[in-house]
């Protein structure tokens, strides 16, 4: 078995094998995380309060973006020592994550002291504790990828592997515990389950490499470098978390509260077309940023991951447009849900795209490309403003147009339908971007700085 193993691997080659195993481990972690999404949350989750536990999740993601910018531009420093074997100044750089999460962490308490209370009312959720278990989701979940990243850089992924398999059932475990008390706040304590299992694990896999004296890292062209690095990742965080935040907003505050239900449903099955490109765009970093460090081209190899994950989704999309209606009906409260069986191929066609994008940003950034977010960036404030104003157009009444009224009231953002409409405009726009960058980019550029 371990000779047939090692032919295969030796066939596949190392991209293509590490990112099999990272997808075999994740997709046995997702048979309980399925269970959590279509079963346990909606069992304990009234549909009233339904909708909301995507939105919840963006604003937590939202209050965590100064340590998740952190973690990006760890990453890549990461990657870079670990490609030199540089352990001692990787240690004193992990060292610097505590400082800057206490740091943040208070920021973030104060903001929540006064933002969260009126969020949740706009949302229709009665506050109880969530402020405290979502301040500590979006952070133990921004820090995690940091010590994972590590794992990631060293290409450790047999241990990668192992920690997505183990958190899963201690995801599990702690939601069956704590969500008949209060069911969205249980939910958020099970999703610091995970991230909280990958740091402890991350370190324990990490030892051999930390066991070594910490070595002064710290110089001034590296501060600036890591500035300019950290301004950049900011920039994208914080437009691409208005993005996300105010879509998944609109979602529950203008839509029918039966259509948000609906779409986190649909979701739940929808999400399935992001198994293949989650393992392919955790193991691609590595060997693009290698690539790129070689002055060869990455573009084959984000060519052929794109077309994996397109193939795979074709027939995913098949199968939902066959059986979709009878997946969802068979759900907690399915009856409500069947009829947006529509909902579910569209949205993996949609994903789809957003998958490649995925790639496509994950290679550049390991490349140290950052010519894309000057087109990015303007188009995650034009979108969420677009939808604020088509949606909360009424508010404008007395200063539009008579035709600007009508125009809007037709077209205005009423249901599921409409929504993914937009949805599907704006990552069909990137998609457009995204080939045109590669089309014109050469092989050999390469930004060793920024």
């Amino acid at each position: 078995m371990k000779t047939l193993l090692q032919r295969l691997h030796a066939k596949l080659g190392d991209f293509w094998w590490y990112s099999l195993m990272i997808f075999v481990a994740c997709r046995a972690a997702d048979a309980l995380n399925v269970f959590v999404g279509l079963w346990l949350v909606p069992k304990y989750v009234e549909p009233s309060e339904l909708g909301a536990v995507m939105p919840l999740t963006q604003f937590a993601t939202f209050l965590a973006i100064p340590i998740a910018v952190f973690a990006s531009t760890f990453r890549n420093e990461l990657t870079s020592l670990a490609v030199n074997r540089k352990f001692g100044h990787m240690k004193t750089l992990i060292r610097g994550v505590f400082i800057a999460t206490a740091v943040f962490l208070f920021l973030a308490i104060v903001a929540c002291r006064f933002i969260l209370p009126a969020y949740l009312e706009r949302i229709r959720v009665a506050e109880g504790s969530l402020g405290i278990v979502i301040l500590a989701s979006s952070f133990i979940g921004a820090v995690a990828p940091i010590y994972c990243n590590a794992l990631q850089s060293l290409k450790k992924f047999k241990a990668s592997s192992a920690l997505a398999i183990l958190g899963a059932p201690l995801r599990l475990v702690t939601m069956l515990v704590m969500m008949p008390f209060r069911a969205l706040t249980g939910y958020f304590v099970g999703q610091c389950a995970v991230p909280a299992s990958q740091i402890v694990g991350s370190v324990i896999c990490l030892r051999k490499e930390l066991s070594v004296p910490a070595e002064p890292y710290w110089t001034h062209d590296i501060i600036r470098r890591f500035l300019r690095l950290f301004l950049i990742f900011g920039v994208g965080a914080v437009t691409g978390g208005i993005y996300m935040l105010v879509e998944n907003t609109v979602l529950r505050q203008r839509l029918p509260e039966l259509d948000s239900a609906a779409y986190y449903m649909v979701t739940r099955f929808s999400e399935i077309a992001t198994f293949l490109c989650g393992a392919l765009a955790f193991t691609i970093f590595p060997f693009t940023a290698e690539l790129a460090a070689k002055g060869k081209d990455t573009r084959p190899l984000i060519v052929k991951a794109s077309l994996a994950v397109i193939v795979t989704n074709a027939i995913l999309i098949a199968a939902y447009w066959c059986f979709g209606e009878q997946l969802l009906a068979f759900l907690p409260h399915g009856d409500k849900y069947a009829t947006y069986w529509w909902a579910m191929p569209w949205l993996v066609a949609t994903t789809t795209i957003s998958s490649i994008l995925g790639l496509y940003t994950t290679s550049e950034i390991s490349a140290f490309r950052f010519g894309y977010l000057k087109w990015w960036i303007p188009l995650d404030l034009l979108y969420p403003a677009a939808l604020l104003f088509v949606s909360g157009y009424g508010y404008f009444v007395a200063f539009l147009p008579d035709s600007w009224v009508q125009f809007l009231s037709a077209h205005n953002i009423t249901s599921l339908s409409t929504m993914l409409w937009w949805m599907t405009g704006v990552n069909v726009i990137r998609l457009a971007g995204c080939l045109i960058a590669m089309l014109r980019q050469k092989p050999s550029c390469i930004q060793k700085s920024v």
